[in-house]
């Protein structure tokens, strides 16, 4: 059984991993470490057996929240854990006061937009050349 628990700066380290598993441009321990430093960003993980399966992370300021990375590890797909994280980081940001999360997420990324959609996120537009490889990005929204 899995457990979910707020990201401390200790985590950053072994957060380097899954991100290089689940991004093809990932976040160094830096940028992670510099993120979590802000009062406005916040994340989570999932974890099994002291092993991370995954995490989602993202800023909320007044009323709207933004998801940066969501992942996890792909041994561990297909097991709800990303819908978990995404209902967990749903009730933080709310609590927090927000009102509408946005988020991108590749065209290509089918299994991502599926998820998204089945938790009341809606397409708002597509962002052209949004990604450093030249991929376009779903832009989607969720009222609370």
């Amino acid at each position: 059984m899995y457990t979910l628990r707020d990201i401390t700066p200790y985590d950053c380290k072994a957060l380097v991993d899954l991100e290089s598993e689940c991004f093809s441009a990932p976040w160094t321990e830096g940028l992670l470490v510099g993120a979590f430093a802000r009062v406005d960003f916040y994340g989570l993980l999932i974890e099994e057996n002291g092993e991370i399966l995954g995490y989602i992370c993202g800023t909320s300021l007044f009323e709207t929240a933004e998801i940066a990375r969501v992942c996890v590890r792909k041994a561990h797909r297909k097991r709800g854990l990303g819908g978990a994280l995404l209902d967990a980081y749903e009730r933080k940001v709310r609590s927090l006061g927000a009102e509408r999360i946005f988020l991108e997420v590749r065209v290509s990324n089918a299994a991502a937009l599926s998820l998204y959609e089945s938790r009341g996120f809606t397409r708002q537009r597509v962002r052209e050349k949004y990604y450093a490889d030249g991929e376009a990005a779903v832009e989607m929204k969720k009222e609370l």
